[in-house]
């Protein structure tokens, strides 16, 4: 039995097309399409709900102690109202998550989670930071969330609210920002690359608030968007999906985000076994230079060498291009590689992420 999100209703009755995701019926597009949704986002913008992310709050003394326990980033010189991208391990350097951490002040972090993952991480939470004065509380129930992404996000955002209110700097945040007399958080981070938001809301507000974002977006050509498009989208702008780039079969040493292991602070989950693990393997990105579409799954070849599998892979609306993330072992990226697509080998070229170049 899946789960609904606060906008179920208005995404069946602007024609999306509903499927499972994460144990919630989201839309994976609207009758516009993945290719119109995706070139909007890069032109003008779209709205997405992301309801069905997990919102967990670490309180009390030693809020920032526990979190720097449980996170491989280090959460001891965050500015209050910063968010910080971070991994979360097992004790044998496989991920549990990735996380953003959103910091209020040095004895209240929100940590939002994948959806797929967030019981998970809630459970690994409590279990790992019971030696810490801190209380660790699952509060996704309560809220709604918006993402509203593109260059013309502001424009939009500019029509309904006081701009002076939003936060100026990427990845940080503002707390009790007014939309419609409703308090929000409103985030500048997103999942495609883009400059964009994130707006939290108390749940029973999530459809006034998305359907007068889009009453309001219309004449800069804002659309809703739904999970197809913020597949490519990411996948463009060279993020990572948690089940495909990361897992906890993957070590977090092996994914080309070392930006967020911080081996010279005190301890934290993982951390020796990592410490101690020479990579084998690398998260790339390639372009499919033959005709075709390679998928995740497919395995990668050099001559007749099993080297890497994919992990994800498209065509890129708005690049004309079919490309794919490679878990690829490593010395092998400069070597000219195949993927084997059922009876064929398509040959692939290894480039640097993200594949969009962001229009100034």
């Amino acid at each position: 039995m899946s789960m609904k999100t606060p906008l179920y209703d208005l995404h069946v009755a602007l024609g999306g097309q509903m499927v499972d995701f994460a144990g919630y019926e989201l839309p994976i597009q609207y009758k516009t399409g993945i290719v119109v949704e995706h070139n909007a986002v890069r032109n003008n913008a779209g709205i997405f709900d992301v309801s069905h992310m997990g919102e967990i709050f670490f309180e009390g003394k030693e809020a920032e102690k526990a979190l720097n326990y449980v996170m491989t980033n280090n959460m001891s010189n965050m500015y209050d109202g910063q968010c910080r991208y971070s991994m979360v391990c097992y004790e044998n350097g496989g991920v549990v998550d990735d996380v953003l951490v959103y910091k209020f002040n040095d004895e209240k972090f929100l940590v939002v989670a994948n959806a797929s993952n967030k019981d998970k991480d809630f459970k690994w939470f409590l279990d790992n930071t019971k030696n810490f004065d801190v209380k660790v509380r699952d509060q996704s129930p309560l809220f709604g969330q918006i993402a509203l992404q593109g260059p013309k996000s502001f424009e939009i955002l500019e029509k309904i609210l006081d701009t002076n209110t939003l936060p100026q700097k990427y990845y940080s945040f503002k707390e009790n920002v007014d939309i419609l007399g409703v308090k929000c958080l409103v985030s500048k981070t997103g999942y495609t690359g883009e400059d964009g938001y994130e707006i939290y809301c108390p749940a029973g507000e999530t459809e006034k608030i998305y359907k007068t974002l889009l009453e309001n977006g219309k004449d800069f050509g804002l659309i809703p968007t739904g999970l197809g498009a913020r597949d490519t989208l990411r996948l463009e702008a060279g993020m990572p999906l948690y089940g495909h780039e990361l897992s906890d079969k993957i070590m977090a040493n092996e994914v080309n985000l070392d930006f967020v292991l911080k081996f010279n602070k005190e301890d934290f989950i993982g951390k020796t076994a990592l410490e101690n693990h020479t990579p084998e393997y690398e998260r790339v990105g390639a372009i499919v230079v033959d005709r075709g579409i390679v998928r995740e799954g497919a395995e990668v070849y050099f001559n007749d060498d099993l080297v890497g599998v994919v992990t994800s892979g498209t065509f890129i609306p708005s690049l004309q291009k079919a490309v794919c993330v490679l878990r690829l072992k490593i010395g092998y990226k400069d070597k000219p590689l195949t993927a084997k697509v059922r009876n064929r080998n398509l040959k692939l070229e290894v480039v640097d992420m993200p594949f969009m170049k962001k229009k100034k």
